[in-house]
């Protein structure tokens, strides 16, 4: 669809605010929002931002927690042309440094920096200034979150799409999203997935209720209360509430749920099987891509248990095995995944240079395989692979492994040197509390599902969850601090 044919975001949520001013649009632990209400605020808190300076094109960093208020920052910034380019409100400083030197902002929300202008969380705009609608700016880029990788590097990755609707809900749509529905926003919004499925809901007309932090059974109190329909979830969201005492997981009727979408991480098969057997394959959808957005995958429940393992087939764009010398790979053999958009650049990069191969190709720095019907199944991140005495070590396989045994919360593997093998699989492990789990044990249990060379060589217990509220895991810091 051609950009001049195509629907501003702000007119959107303007037409539902009129079509049904009343109804819900937005509720965190502490207020909810109707759509009039969110119209008119953020109408007077955009004229608030453009006092400060804030023009058509610019970015506006918000380290807010999860909140209402992170969406009228965004809402507004879109009113004015401008990107929202979200943070984490505990970002440290040293990383806020370095982001600020990449995004140059205008404004900062919630936090402060020397540098730039700020406004503190909990800032309201002045009730004298006008809640009537402003003039129609399209953003030339509608998101510009960031991204440390595997390189803890920070980086910015500015989406080269308008804010325009059409272009925004689309995999929303794809993925079970409807319109008019409830959507549970459990993740970060200062990650990419989390913010664009929460927008996605915004602009199809979803009231979305934004959970402060997850925690596994408020999650199924929130889907019982509000009649969720459509849940965000990572695999370590999935696995937390699936540990839950039966008892209490059983405790929530959670009848309304069409939708459980889960992406960010490799699921270990015993959790996506425990999901089905207990929701239905129907519920369960998957979804691979990065932030850039070149190409996703997607996988229904249902399709799973045929191709057991995989993340689906490309829902858009393209996607190919490369080996190490650059040529295509056959069905079955492992190798980089390449991915390919279906049209223009899908973003750019501030701070990082993309891999790239000719004909328009790039890499994420995922390996995987397809088989014969064209699904992927991935391995894990080619920094991340551990060589040990000429074999290869995926370490999101080891910890599936891991995260399976009923004592464990959560893992993270490191490869570290070894002067017999080169390098030895080293195992971080968060173990349940009040559980005592020794190393012969999980060794015991590892035995049943890996091979003896994928078997940790040595254990290591945290007290802290190795992975955020949106699955991540920086294993090359962890890994550096044990090296240090």
């Amino acid at each position: 669809m051609a950009d001049e044919e195509a629907t501003p975001m702000v007119t959107t949520l303007a037409q539902l605010a009129e079509a049904d001013p009343r109804r819900p649009v937005l509720t965190d632990h502490e207020r909810s929002l109707s759509r009039a209400e969110l119209e008119v605020r953020t109408n007077r808190l955009a004229r608030d931002l453009a006092a400060r300076g804030v023009v058509d094109g610019d970015l506006v960093t918000i380290g807010l927690p999860n909140s209402v208020g992170f969406f009228e920052a965004a809402i507004a910034c879109w009113k004015l042309g401008a990107t929202p380019q979200q943070v984490s409100s505990r970002l440290p400083k040293g990383e806020l440094d370095a982001i600020m030197d990449l995004a140059q902002p205008r404004l900062v929300i919630g936090l402060a920096h020397p540098s730039v202008p700020s406004l503190p969380a909990g800032h309201e705009a002045d009730p004298s200034l006008s809640d009537a609608p402003l003039p129609i700016v399209v953003s030339p880029s509608w998101k510009a979150p960031t991204s440390g990788g595997s390189t803890g590097r920070p980086k910015l990755i500015v989406s080269t799409a308008k804010a325009l609707t059409e272009g925004v809900v689309i995999l929303g749509m794809l993925t079970g999203q409807r319109s008019g529905g409830v959507h549970l926003c459990t993740g970060p919004l200062y990650h990419n997935g989390p913010f664009a499925f929460a927008s996605s809901a915004l602009l199809l007309g979803n009231h979305v209720v934004v959970m402060p932090r997850f925690d596994a059974e408020r999650t199924l109190a929130l889907v019982q209360e509000h009649r969720v329909d459509w849940l965000y979830t990572v695999p370590t969201m999935l696995q937390r509430i699936w540990r839950l005492p039966e008892e209490v997981r059983d405790g929530y009727d959670v009848s309304s749920l069409e939708t459980v979408f889960h992406v960010a991480a490799p699921c270990p098969p015993w959790l996506k099987e425990a999901w089905i057997r207990w929701l239905g394959p129907e519920k369960i959808i998957e979804l691979y891509a990065g932030t850039e957005a070149q190409s996703a995958t997607m996988l229904t429940g249902t399709e799973w248990l045929d191709h057991r393992g995989s993340v689906g087939r490309p829902a858009f764009g393209e996607m190919k095995i490369v080996g190490p010398g650059g040529d295509d790979l056959p069905p079955g053999e492992l190798g980089e995944v390449f991915m390919r958009p279906p049209g223009a650049a899908t973003y750019r990069y501030v701070g990082a240079e993309a891999r790239t191969m000719d004909g328009g190709w790039e890499s994420l720095g995922d390996m995987g395989w397809m088989d014969a019907d064209g699904y992927l199944y991935l391995g894990d991140r080619s920094a991340d692979m551990i060589l040990v005495g000429g074999s290869n070590v995926y370490p999101a396989e080891v910890e599936a492994a891991l995260d399976e045994h009923p004592g464990i919360t959560s893992s993270c593997v490191v490869g570290l040197p070894d002067e017999d093998l080169g390098n030895r699989v080293h195992a971080i492990v968060q173990v349940a509390p009040g559980v005592e789990v020794a190393d012969d044990g999980i060794l015991a249990f590892l035995a049943d599902r890996l091979v003896r060379y994928k078997l940790p060589r040595s254990i290591e217990r945290v007290t802290e969850p190795l992975r955020d509220d949106a699955g991540k895991v920086r294993r090359s810091a962890l890994r550096a601090e044990r090296l240090g």
